[in-house]
C-alpha cells in the first residue's frame, strides 16, 4: 500500500451479498450500491416469534443450522424498488419461496422454532450473541442481547471490506486452519497491489478509499470477529482456531458509503486511497460496474461495534461483522 494520497492500493476481486441475514449468500458479478450498502444485502431476516429477536448465527446453540440455508433473489434488485422475493434452499435441498403462504410454517418446522421471514425490520431490532471462551473478545462464555441499527437487519454498519492480504496473514499465523473468504462474510474483497502484506486495512482507518472514478468509502474503524467465523459451512469444518487467531488482531476494515446509488463489480476495479476529505455525494442516480470490466462503481457497507463479529452495543465502539 502506497503512502502518498491518491495512490493505488488494490483491486476489487469479489463482491458478496446476503439477501437473508445469517444465511449463505450470493457472489456477484456486479451490484448497485446505495448508502445502505449493496442493494439487497440483509434485505430479509428471520424473526423469532417468541422473543421478537432477529435470528442470528451468532447464537449457534439456538440457531445451529442457519448456515445450512442458502438465499438468493428470484430477480435482480432495482434501486428505488422493494426487494424482490427470495428463494431459500433448505438443508435437505428442497426450495421454498418467500411468496409461498406456507413459508413461515415450513421454516419453523425445519428450524424447530416458530419464526417469520420479515422484509421490514422492527424499529428497535436486536439479536442474541454467544461469546466463546477465547482471548481477545469483549465477553467470555456469555450470551448477550445486542441492539441493531433502527429499522435495519445490519449488526452495525452496511459495508464490510476484507483484503486477501489479511487472509494470507491469518493463514501464516495458523496454517492448520482454513481461512476462506466465506467464513468472514465480507461485501468487498480487495487484492492489494505492490505486494501489500499483513493487516493493511488498519492503515486505511480515517481515510477515504476510491473505487474507479466515482466510488468513495470513508473507512471508519478496524473490525474484529465473532463465533460465526468458526461455524461449519459447506465443506468448511467447525474450527474454533479461526477465532482464536483472528480475535486478537484488529483487521477487516468497515467503511461508510457516500449517499446515492452506484453499481460496482469485482476484478479490475482499481482501489485507491484518496486525499483525506469526506465522501462525496455521487451526481448520477447510479452507475454500473461488473466483473472483468473497468467501469467505475460504488460499493459500501459501514462499521459495526464490538470485538468478535457483528453486533451493536452500548459503550466504547468496537467493530465486528456477520
Amino acid at each position: 500500500m502506497a503512502e502518498s494520497p491518491g495512490s493505488r492500493v488494490g483491486t476489487v476481486v469479489a463482491l458478496w451479498r446476503y439477501p437473508v441475514k445469517s444465511m449463505m449468500g450470493e457472489e456477484l458479478n456486479a451490484t448497485d450500491v446505495t448508502e445502505r450498502g449493496l442493494l439487497g444485502d440483509r434485505a430479509y431476516a428471520l424473526v423469532d416469534s417468541e422473543t421478537g429477536k432477529v435470528a442470528s448465527a451468532k447464537f449457534p446453540r439456538k440457531w445451529p443450522t442457519l448456515f445450512d440455508y442458502r438465499a438468493a433473489f428470484v430477480d435482480v434488485p432495482r434501486p428505488g424498488e422493494q426487494p424482490p422475493p427470495v428463494r431459500i434452499t433448505l438443508p435437505d435441498g428442497s426450495v421454498v419461496s418467500s411468496e409461498e403462504e406456507s413459508l413461515d410454517r415450513i421454516l419453523s418446522a425445519d428450524l424447530g422454532r416458530d419464526v417469520a421471514l420479515a422484509r421490514t425490520a422492527p424499529q428497535e431490532p436486536s439479536l442474541e450473541e454467544y461469546w466463546p471462551d477465547i482471548d481477545g473478545l469483549a465477553h467470555r462464555e456469555a450470551v448477550t442481547d445486542e441492539a441493531m441499527p433502527p429499522g435495519t437487519f445490519f449488526d452495525i454498519g452496511v459495508v464490510h471490506v476484507l483484503t486477501t492480504a489479511t487472509l494470507d496473514r491469518l493463514r501464516q499465523l495458523s496454517p492448520e486452519s482454513h481461512f476462506e473468504v466465506r467464513r468472514f462474510r465480507p461485501n468487498i474483497v480487495v487484492a492489494p497491489t505492490d505486494g501489500g502484506a499483513g493487516f493493511i486495512e488498519n492503515d486505511w482507518v480515517g481515510r477515504t478509499v476510491v473505487i474507479g472514478d466515482d466510488v468513495r468509502l470513508k473507512i471508519t474503524q478496524p473490525c474484529t470477529r465473532c463465533v460465526m467465523t468458526t461455524l461449519p459451512q459447506g465443506d468448511l469444518p467447525k474450527d474454533p482456531g479461526i477465532l482464536r487467531t483472528a480475535a486478537p488482531a484488529a483487521w477487516a476494515t468497515p467503511a461508510r458509503s457516500a449517499p446515492g446509488s452506484r453499481r460496482c463489480s469485482p476484478t479490475r476495479q482499481p482501489w485507491r486511497r484518496s486525499p483525506d476529505h469526506p465522501a462525496q455525494s455521487p451526481s448520477a442516480p447510479h452507475t454500473s460496474v461488473r466483473s472483468s470490466d473497468r467501469r467505475s462503481g460504488f460499493l459500501s457497507r459501514s462499521a459495526r461495534r464490538s470485538s468478535g463479529c457483528t453486533t451493536t452495543r452500548r459503550g466504547p465502539p468496537r467493530t465486528k461483522w456477520a
